[in-house]
C-alpha cells in the first residue's frame, strides 16, 4: 500500500496540493520535548512532505473555533522512516509539531499507517497547540482488501459543517478501520456515539488479549497444581469476556 493510493482515495482538489519538503529540524524543534526525541527524529526520519492544505476557500468547508481550539485548515503530511524505525513516537511528535489537525501518512517497514489526533490551544503557553487526546494510528490495507474503507475515506463522504466536523469524520472512519482489524469487516459507524462506543470496546478487547497472554505466561511457569488451576480459571473468565466483546463489535458492524 502506498501513500499515493490513499491520496487518490481522499479525492482532494488539485488546488489543495502543496508538495513541499519539511526540514527535519523543524520537527525536532517544534515537536521534540527531550534530547532523546530529537535524536530519534534525526536517526529515524528519512523525510517529511507537506502534501496538501485543506483550507475553507479551497474545499468549501468553513473554519471552526470554540473555547478550546481554532481549526483554520487541515494538513495532509507524509513521513518516510528509515529501515527498522518504529513509527509510534515519531508520529506523535509530528502531530505535536504542526499547529493544525493532521492526516499523517507514515511509511515504514510494515507498510503505510494513517494517524490522526485532535489538537487544542495550550492552557499554559500562548499561541501554542497541544494534543487533545491520544493519536489514532492504523496500518492501511492494500487496495484489494480495503475497497470499502478507501471509498468511505473520500473528502466528499465526510461531514461538511466545518473543519472540526470534517476531521472528526475522518477520525471516525479510521476508527472503523481499526475495529475491522478485530471483526474482519469494515463498516463506518452511523453516529459519533456509536463510534466512541466501538472504539472503547476495541480497547477493552486488546487489554483482555494482553491480560490473557500474561496469564498464560504465568501459568506456564507455575509449578503448583492448585495455582495452575487458578490461572486457568482466570484465563477462562477473561476469554469469556473477550468473546462477549467481540460479539458486540461484530453485531455493531453488521
Amino acid at each position: 500500500m502506498s501513500a499515493d493510493a490513499l491520496i487518490r482515495a481522499l479525492g482532494l482538489p488539485d488546488a489543495t496540493r502543496v508538495g513541499r519538503r519539511v526540514p527535519k529540524k523543524l520537527l525536532a524543534e517544534h515537536g521534540a520535548a527531550t534530547a532523546a526525541d530529537k535524536r530519534q527524529v534525526q536517526d529515524g526520519v528519512d523525510e517529511v512532505q507537506w502534501l496538501a492544505s485543506l483550507k475553507p476557500h479551497l474545499i468549501a468547508v468553513p473554519s471552526f473555533k470554540d473555547e478550546q481550539r481554532e481549526y483554520l485548515e487541515v494538513a495532509v503530511l507524509s513521513m518516510k522512516l528509515k529501515p527498522s524505525t518504529k513509527p509510534g513516537r515519531l508520529a506523535e511528535l509530528l502531530h505535536r509539531a504542526v499547529p493544525y489537525p493532521v492526516l499523517l501518512l507514515t511509511s515504514y517497514d510494515l507498510g503505510v499507517s494513517l494517524s490522526l489526533a485532535h489538537i487544542r490551544e495550550s492552557q499554559n503557553e500562548a499561541d501554542k497547540t497541544v494534543l487533545d487526546g491520544s493519536v489514532l494510528s492504523v496500518l492501511l490495507p492494500d487496495e484489494g482488501h480495503g475497497a470499502d474503507f478507501y471509498a468511505a475515506v473520500a473528502l466528499a463522504k465526510q461531514p461538511q459543517a466545518d473543519l472540526f466536523a470534517l476531521y472528526q469524520g475522518w477520525l471516525d472512519t479510521v476508527s472503523a478501520l481499526d475495529v475491522a482489524q478485530e471483526t474482519g469487516r469494515f463498516l463506518p459507524s452511523l453516529t459519533r456515539e456509536q463510534s466512541a462506543a466501538r472504539h472503547a470496546a476495541l480497547q477493552d478487547c486488546r487489554q483482555l488479549k494482553a491480560q490473557i497472554a500474561q496469564l498464560r505466561s504465568q501459568a506456564e511457569k507455575e509449578t503448583q497444581i492448585a495455582r495452575q488451576v487458578a490461572f486457568n480459571q482466570k484465563i477462562h473468565a477473561a476469554q469469556s469476556q473477550l468473546r462477549a466483546l467481540q460479539r458486540t463489535l461484530s453485531e455493531e458492524s453488521a
